[in-house]
């Protein structure tokens, strides 16, 4: 399965009119593909700016959006999921959606794949914060030496993000050494945008 991360930055200050050309005709814009969620920027992203993830079959996604009068660009990035998703289907949980890219070594992927589904194990079942990894995908195009990795992690609130910095001791053993095989990081937080 494959997916597609996009950035759509609108070509005015605000990004709704970029969301109202997303929505026409039932998401009509990335068809054949399935809209996985729409996200609006709450830090790292522009006011005029939207994330939009799809999967399924991807026709020009990016293209439509950015032929549309109210999209100056879409910056778009082919996906496959590693260790999840592990069933394909729209995001609906409202709260606090951060999305982290990875910048890595091709041959690193499948060893950062099972270090973040280790440490989700004991991530996850905290009382003092709520958090629920969403996805963890690797690049399509693999022919350069390195390439970007996407983790999308689900938050009950700010609160709930600031607590999970500390996690349980197996969870930020884990999350350690894979911060060992990262070359950089950079993190977006949003919140899922529904009609």
């Amino acid at each position: 399965m494959l997916y597609q991360f996009a950035r759509v930055r609108a070509k005015g200050r605000d990004f709704r009119p970029a969301y109202a050309a997303l929505r026409e005709n039932d998401c009509q814009a990335v068809a054949p593909a399935t809209l996985w969620g729409a996200f609006q920027g709450l830090f790292g992203v522009a006011s005029n700016e939207l994330i939009v993830v799809t999967y399924g079959k991807m026709g020009g996604v990016g293209q439509t959006l950015t032929d549309h009068p109210d999209v100056a660009e879409a910056q778009t990035l082919l996906l496959e999921p590693t260790v999840r998703p592990t069933t394909h289907a729209p995001r609906t949980r409202e709260g606090l959606y951060v999305f982290r890219t990875f910048h890595v070594a091709h041959k690193d992927v499948d060893e950062i794949a099972r270090l973040s589904f280790d440490a989700w194990q004991h991530f996850e079942n905290v009382d003092r914060y709520r958090a629920i990894p969403q996805g963890l995908f690797r690049q399509h195009d693999t022919s350069a030496e390195t390439g970007r990795m996407l983790l999308c992690t689900w938050y009950d609130g700010l609160g709930s993000w600031q607590e999970s910095r500390t996690p349980p001791g197996p969870a930020r053993e884990r999350f350690h050494r894979r911060h060992q095989l990262t070359l950089g990081t950079v993190a977006y937080a949003t919140r899922l945008l529904t009609e």
